[in-house]
């Protein structure tokens, strides 16, 4: 493991609790100079403390450990709220609807940041019947590829897993799809809503989208 929790989080946790070092030294049974020296970074606390500290804040090892609280928010289902965290040692790819504490490998993953389409990831989509065909033109060598491709609605998230001297293409369900991710294993995650209404078959649809500027 390559991080361990910080006096910074412990006093900064302690603090938006209202707690006196002396409160969180009689909950641990240590003694307030002890909380002291974790604050100041003049000692760490003993791995046995983690879960006890843990739950005199209210919140999980993991999240003590990252620094990093996680709001038990109701997102809804809501996978607009996608986010994807890549492991950059074995690939290792996961889904949340929300933030998360993720670790692999030893290592603390974040969500990975959105980048718009351009000219060296370009997106094509064309409709064939009740699917979306998506191709990246991008090339698919071992050191460098595409790793994945997802689109995303309102209630699911479909994706398809890639690998290298493979192709860089999809197919997906069209409806309620309303955002296209891929995964490039050296520029990161990039995202492009899709340009036309998706169920508005009335309106007809253009043979093929590009969706990339």
């Amino acid at each position: 493991m390559n991080q361990y929790i910080t006096g910074a989080a412990i006093k900064e946790l302690r603090e938006q609790r209202k707690m006196t070092q002396l409160q969180l030294a009689e909950i641990l049974k240590v003694s307030d100079k002890t909380i002291s020296k974790w604050e100041t970074a003049k000692g760490y606390p003993d791995i046995t403390l983690l879960e006890p500290i843990a739950d005199a804040f209210g919140i999980s090892v993991p999240e003590l450990i990252s620094g990093h609280q996680i709001k038990n928010e109701n997102v809804s289902a809501n996978m607009m709220r996608s986010k994807f965290y890549v492991c950059p040692i074995c690939g290792n790819l996961i889904h949340g609807m929300g933030e998360a504490v993720i670790h692999c490998h030893g290592i603390q993953l974040l969500p990975a940041e959105t980048e718009q389409t351009d000219e060296r990831h370009m997106v094509f989509i064309e409709r064939v019947e009740d699917e979306y065909f998506v191709k990246i033109d991008h090339e698919m060598a071992k050191t460098h590829y595409i790793s994945f491709i997802a689109a995303v609605s309102s209630d699911r998230c479909q994706m398809v897993k890639l690998y290298p001297e493979g192709e860089a293409e999809a197919r997906f369900k069209i409806s309620g799809v309303r955002k296209i991710y891929f995964y490039c294993n050296h520029d990161g995650l990039f995202c492009q809503d899709v340009v036309k209404g998706i169920d508005d078959k009335e309106s007809g649809y253009q043979k093929s989208i590009l969706v990339a500027k």
